[in-house]
């Protein structure tokens, strides 16, 4: 699971991503920067990552700081994925936001 969603993350594809109207509303410098902050987050610990697999976490962006989370659907996004180990059964969504819109 860890490198399915670590390759989803820093490639963007495989996926949809999803942001907010906060991280939207900082424009196309701020949301390339945002996106480049979440693509490239590595900083992986056993108290923000309990369970290994890499799917959720914490960084910033200039003065912002963003949180983003990796969801796992089934194909048609309408329920939860019936494996999210299988590619062909699951559409990952990584939602990105700003933490003061938490």
């Amino acid at each position: 699971m860890r490198e399915l969603n670590d390759a989803f993350r820093s490639t963007l594809l495989g996926g949809r991503v999803m942001l907010t109207s906060g991280v939207a509303a900082l424009g196309a410098d701020g949301i390339a920067g945002i996106m480049q902050a979440v693509r490239t987050f590595s900083n992986f610990t056993s108290d923000n990552d309990p369970h290994g697999e890499h799917d959720f976490g914490t960084c910033s962006w200039g003065l912002h700081r963003v949180l983003w989370k990796i969801d796992y659907y089934d194909v048609g996004l309408e329920y939860g994925s019936p494996d999210p180990t299988d590619p062909a059964l699951t559409t990952r969504v990584l939602t990105i936001m700003l933490a003061s819109e938490y």
